[in-house]
């Protein structure tokens, strides 16, 4: 046997031993965990409960860093760009994975199909359709769409941001009630609602933990979720869906890896990140913040990446926004 053959041996022989040597071992030293959002959201209340559960369980830190900034591509794109070996993964949302690409295009400094691994989907936050009470006399999806038509361009929406989900609910809904609005964005969601509450805009859509609280003092009114069906927080209150079938705009997180991170330590995170989002201990903690416990896998989560993109792109063009 020459001396090729026998490289070919040992590599056939001992090629595969790293990747499952990582698998198995890993981790072997502490995580950093990316979050692209400012902390206490709950991007961050979700990825620092998952964090302190791997620690636990794998007795090595878990470290959640908060890199917020540009609509979560800063951090996105220090998880695309870290080393590729399970020491870092981030905890990304429907924005950074499924709409930044058709907004931003060739200037998004990260192609989530490319550089990033699926690891596991975690959770769905509904967004609810909200009206500052004295501003807006509707309480049912007619009577606000009758509102609506009456009033063309004179009621005002907020949203967290260009291209947020909340901003794109609200562009489907007027898709599709044949409605016009004008949109007042913010940075973030917290001085939107400050603002809904004072009257200085009429109505947005909005994820659930925030507007539970202002809804139950009087400060709001909710019309309606933007779930595919009623929600567990409310069954009480409607789906938009019921009215306008086919309506579906939530909110979603789900872990990330940087591309190329090997395969046995992708399933190995996923398997225990999923167990764990299957508690029922879990799933009480993400309904007491108005979410969702998701246990996806990475195929699942990744086919579901790949149709929430194509769902807001056409959303998008038709509305024709673009980002500076």
């Amino acid at each position: 046997m020459n001396r090729r053959d026998v490289l070919a041996a040992l590599s056939l022989l001992f090629g595969p031993a790293p990747a499952f040597a990582q698998g198995v071992g890993y981790p072997s030293k502490p995580v950093s965990m990316i979050v692209p959002f400012s902390a206490g959201g709950t991007a961050d209340i979700f990825a620092r409960m998952v964090g302190e559960h791997l620690q636990k369980s794998w007795g090595q830190p878990f470290v959640t860093e908060n890199v917020g900034g540009a609509g979560s591509i800063v951090g996105i794109t220090r998880i695309a760009r870290g080393t590729p070996d399970g020491s870092i993964l981030g905890l990304a949302s429907t924005s950074g994975l499924s709409i930044n690409p058709t907004l931003y295009g060739a200037k998004l400094s990260y192609r989530p199909a490319q550089d990033l691994l699926p690891i596991a989907q975690i959770s769905m936050v509904p967004n609810v359709l909200v009206v500052n009470p004295d501003k807006i006399k509707a309480r049912t999806v007619p009577e606000l769409i009758a509102h609506l038509k009456a009033n063309p361009d004179k009621v005002s929406f907020g949203s967290a941001g260009v291209g947020t989900s909340q901003h794109l609910a609200a562009e489907l809904f007027k898709q599709m009630t044949g409605t016009q609005m004008t949109h007042v964005p913010y940075r973030g969601s917290s001085q939107m609602v400050t603002d809904l509450i004072s009257g200085n805009i009429d109505l947005a859509f909005d994820n659930v933990p925030l507007l539970l609280p202002q809804a139950a003092g009087g400060k709001l009114a909710l019309i309606a979720t933007a779930t595919a069906k009623r929600a567990a927080f409310d069954p009480n209150l409607p789906a938009l869906s019921e009215y306008l079938p086919g309506f579906e705009a939530v909110a979603w997180h789900g872990f990330v890896a940087p591309a190329g991170t090997p395969k046995p330590v992708i399933d190995k995170l996923s398997a225990e990140i999923r167990s764990f989002m299957q508690k029922p201990e879990t799933a009480k903690k993400m309904d007491e913040v108005g979410a969702i416990a998701v246990a996806l896998g990475p195929d699942e989560f990744a086919a579901y990446i790949a149709s929430e993109t194509t769902r807001w792109k056409a959303v998008i063009e038709a509305a024709a926004i673009k980002i500076d």
